[in-house]
C-alpha cells in the first residue's frame, strides 16, 4: 500500500530480458534499510526488490522483475523502460506513517495519454485522455495516481481530464519532464471503484 507521495526519483541503470524483464534502478534510498522482498512503487507500479547493492559512486540500487502481464498493462510497453529513464519512487506505507496523499495500491488500471501541456504562471496544466473503460471513475476534485503521484483532478470532459502541477511537484517528481504524447500509468481511486460497483448493484 502507498500514498502517492513520491519520496525519490530513481534512474534505470540496466534492463535485461530473461524470461521476465529485469530492471536495475539507482536510488537515493539507503538500501541497508530496504529488505529483499520489499515493495517499491516505480512510476506507480508496485514491484518487489529481488537484489540490491551499491554502484561504484556509492549510490544504492535495487533490482526488480517485471512480468509480461505487467509490461502489457502499463507504460513500460508504451514508453519503454531503458537505461537513463527517470522514475517516481515510493516505498511501501508503514503503520503509523502520515497519509499525505490518498490510498494507492500500486496496481495500474490502465495507461492515459498526455494530450496537451501548457504553463499557467509557475504551474503547468496537463490534459490527459483516459481509456474509455476508466473514464467514469474520474471525477472533478477526485483523486488519481499518475505515474505513482497522488493528484487532484481539476476538470473532466468525457474521457479527458486536467491536472495542475505546482512547482514543488514538478521538482520533486518526474512531472517536470512531461511532454505531449507521453503514456502515463493511471490508477483510479479505490473509493471511486467501490462506489461505482455499489451503484451497479442497485
Amino acid at each position: 500500500m502507498f500514498t502517492g507521495i513520491i519520496t525519490d526519483i530513481g534512474r534505470i541503470v540496466a534492463v535485461e530480458q530473461k524470461g521476465d524483464l529485469t530492471a536495475r534502478i539507482a536510488t537515493g534510498y539507503d538500501m541497508a534499510g530496504v529488505a529483499l522482498g520489499a515493495s517499491i512503487a516505480c512510476d506507480g507500479v508496485c514491484l518487489t526488490v529481488t537484489a540490491k547493492g551499491a554502484l561504484p559512486d556509492g549510490q544504492g540500487w535495487f533490482d526488480v522483475d517485471i512480468s509480461a502481464e505487467t509490461v502489457s498493462k502499463t507504460n513500460i510497453a508504451a514508453q519503454g523502460w531503458t537505461p537513463g529513464r527517470r522514475l517516481n519512487l515510493e516505498r511501501a506505507l508503514r503503520v503509523g506513517d502520515e497519509l499525505g496523499g490518498h490510498i494507492v495500491s500500486g496496481h495500474v488500471d490502465g495507461v492515459a495519454e498526455v494530450i496537451s501541456v501548457h504553463d499557467e504562471g509557475d504551474s503547468t496544466r496537463v490534459s490527459l485522455r483516459a481509456p474509455d473503460a476508466l473514464a467514469r471513475f474520474i471525477a472533478p476534485k477526485g483523486s488519481v495516481a499518475l505515474n505513482g503521484t497522488s493528484l487532484t483532478v481539476n476538470e473532466v470532459n468525457g474521457a479527458t481530464f486536467g491536472i495542475n502541477f505546482i512547482p514543488h511537484t514538478k521538482q520533486a517528481t518526474t512531472w517536470g519532464d512531461v511532454a505531449q504524447g507521453d503514456a502515463v500509468n493511471l490508477e483510479i481511486d479505490t473509493l471511486a471503484r467501490y462506489v461505482a460497483r455499489l451503484a451497479e448493484a442497485d
